[in-house]
C-alpha cells in the first residue's frame, strides 16, 4: 500500500473517530431553575386574589408536589375549599397539613368546623326525614353534649324565633316508633338534641 493511501485512510479514520466521539458527548443543556416555594405561593395568592380560585388551587398543588414536606400549600388549599363550602375536600387538605405539622391551629380549626357543618347538614336531612331515632339519636345526643361541654355552652345552636309565616311541623307517627318531639324550627338540626 502506498504511503499516501495509507495516510488518507488514517485521516479518514481519525475524522470518523472525532465525529463519533463528538456524537457520544451529550450537548450541554442549560438547566431550568426550579421556582422557589415563595414564588409559587405568590403566584397562587395572586390567582386567588383575582378570583381564579381553581387556578390558585392548581398552583398550590404544584407547590405541594415540588415541596412535599411543606404544610403551607395544604393549609391554603384547605382554606380555599372551606371558603367555597366544599367541606369534605377542606377536611382532606387540612389533614394533609396536619401530617406535616400536627399542631397547626388553622388546619385543626378547618377540620373541626367543616366536620360540624357536614354533620349539621346530615342531621338536618335526617330530621326532615324523621329518621333521627334509635342509636343514631343517642350517639348524636352524646356528641352534642360533648360539644356543649367543650364550648362551655348550654345550647349549641340558639333557637330561631318562629314567625307566623313558618308553619309548624308535625312528625309522622308510626305504630312501632314513638314520635320525635321537635320544639323549634327545622332550621336547627340540633333541636332534638337539647
Amino acid at each position: 500500500m502506498k504511503p499516501i493511501q495509507h495516510l488518507g485512510r488514517l485521516a479518514a479514520a481519525a475524522t470518523a473517530t472525532i465525529f463519533l466521539a463528538a456524537c457520544g458527548t451529550p450537548p450541554k443543556i442549560a438547566e431550568i431553575p426550579k421556582p422557589s416555594m415563595s414564588d409559587l405561593l405568590a403566584q397562587a395568592t395572586q390567582a386567588a386574589s383575582t378570583g381564579q380560585k381553581e387556578q390558585a388551587v392548581t398552583l398550590w398543588k404544584q407547590t405541594a408536589a415540588a415541596f412535599p414536606s411543606e404544610k403551607t400549600p395544604w393549609v391554603s388549599i384547605a382554606q380555599a375549599r372551606y371558603d367555597a363550602g366544599q367541606y369534605g375536600e377542606a377536611i382532606v387538605s387540612a389533614q394533609e397539613a396536619l401530617v406535616r405539622d400536627p399542631n397547626d391551629q388553622v388546619a385543626n380549626s378547618i377540620i373541626a368546623v367543616s366536620g360540624l357543618r357536614l354533620s349539621t347538614r346530615a342531621l338536618a336531612d335526617l330530621s326532615r326525614q324523621n329518621n333521627l331515632t334509635g342509636p343514631l339519636r343517642t350517639e348524636s345526643q352524646d356528641l352534642a353534649k360533648l360539644l356543649r361541654e367543650s364550648l362551655g355552652e348550654t345550647v349549641l345552636v340558639p333557637p330561631q324565633p318562629v314567625t307566623a309565616a313558618t308553619p309548624a311541623r308535625t312528625p309522622a307517627r308510626t305504630a312501632k316508633k314513638a314520635p320525635v318531639k321537635r320544639e323549634t324550627s327545622s332550621a336547627d338540626p340540633f333541636s332534638a338534641l337539647k
